[in-house]
């Protein structure tokens, strides 16, 4: 679901619309407004955490990307290992600082699969705010994830899926545990 929104994969069936525009035709420029954060972190390990978002924020044509990176380093709590190498890296720091990297240009749409990978409660809190703000200031997220505990209360929609088909949704669902409990359960 994730690659179809990120129009990498096309759908076996239906359509996706981006307002007006089509994917299909339009796939490129499209990309330009989404960021995506998945499994593989897409970080080069033996660049430092600053080489990381400078290249990525040149790769998005951000216009300063020296001020870009150093607001995303401080947003992933990384400022102070900003010039040292990925590589030495913990798990929940490479995952922080790979969600600013999908977050350098500014996306509209955020595509986020299991984001709370490898995060203590801490950075996972801090991530809970950031992913709340960018959604009060109007950015769409979609998230996957089974942390349903974490993610319960930004979920304005719950989509769940059944090897590959919807099966339910829900609208600001309350009890999201229970509720997904439930329908996997039919």
């Amino acid at each position: 679901m994730l690659a179809m929104l990120a129009t990498l994969l096309r759908p076996t069936s239906g359509a996706i619309r981006y307002g007006t525009i089509d994917p299909r035709h339009h796939g490129a420029s499209l990309r330009a407004s989404i960021g995506v954060l998945g499994h593989d972190l897409f970080l080069y390990p033996e660049l430092t955490a600053r080489e990381n978002l400078e290249f990525f924020a040149g790769m998005y044509s951000v216009p300063d990307p020296r001020a870009a990176t150093i607001e995303a380093l401080a947003h992933a709590g990384l400022a102070e290992r900003a010039d040292d190498q990925v590589s030495t890296f913990s798990r929940g720091m490479r995952q922080r600082l790979a969600l600013e990297r999908a977050l350098i240009h500014r996306p509209t749409l955020l595509l986020l699969d299991e984001p709370f990978t490898g995060l203590d409660d801490a950075s996972g809190s801090a991530l809970l705010g950031r992913l709340r703000a960018l959604r009060d200031s109007g950015a769409i997220i979609v998230l996957a994830t089974h942390d349903l505990d974490l993610a319960g209360d930004l979920l304005d929609r719950a989509i769940f899926l059944r090897d590959g088909r919807m099966v339910e949704v829900a609208d600001r669902p309350e009890a999201l545990r229970a509720l997904y409990r439930k329908v996997m359960a039919t």
